[in-house]
């Protein structure tokens, strides 16, 4: 959908930018806090004290039951690790700062924010852009949007929708709006409604 490019759009504004596939990443490495667990759950998917995400991507996939297994070992550390980011940077004086979070919605992650920005596109834009990436494929795809709220119910979520489908330029001024309202505006309560600004 864009979601990592507008993140690094609000990491260029100067915002403190909280990446939860980067922690899942270091929850998996060597000595990260998930493998031991990992290693419980999932022999085949541990070499040499790491998780071999691939391997691990190759038992779950396609297997549900495999799938919320791996998601109870991460989630609520993923959660963890969000939570130590916010106590950091309200230590450090920050009043307005971001989570990246994929499936936040469907993991319950809305609850650690005040307000939810949905990175969205058409979904041709969406399929032209992920099926670049390496390994990639229609099937696999289609597993991951399985995983996933649509994006309409996503979209009727959201306090703010960023349509990245419409160009870099658009995007980025949609989010200098949307940081600008959180600036002049702070929300008072997590999730208080907010005003969507015109794209």
């Amino acid at each position: 959908m864009g979601k990592s490019t507008a993140a690094s759009m609000l990491r260029a504004m100067g915002l403190a930018v909280h990446d939860a596939d980067a922690a899942v990443h270091r929850l998996m490495a060597p000595g990260g806090r998930a493998v031991p667990e990992i290693a419980a759950a999932f022999p085949e998917a541990v070499v040499e004290g790491a998780v071999d995400r691939r391997a691990l991507g190759a038992r779950v996939f396609q297997d549900a039951h495999a799938l919320k297994r791996l998601e109870a070992i991460l989630h609520p550390k993923v959660r963890h690790e969000a939570h130590r980011f916010i106590e950091a940077r309200r230590y450090r004086g920050d009043s307005l700062v971001v989570l990246d979070i994929p499936l936040l919605f469907e993991t319950g992650g809305e609850r650690l924010c005040d307000a939810v920005a949905v990175v969205s596109a058409p979904r041709f834009v969406q399929e032209a852009r992920v099926l670049t990436r390496p390994g990639m494929s229609r099937d696999k795809l289609a597993a991951i949007r399985a995983q996933q709220l649509p994006d309409q119910v996503k979209r009727k979520r959201a306090d703010f929708i960023v349509q990245t489908g419409l160009g870099r330029l658009h995007t980025l001024r949609t989010l200098r709006r949307i940081v600008k309202i959180l600036w002049d505006n702070p929300p008072k309560s997590p999730r208080s409604g907010r005003r969507r600004p015109s794209a």
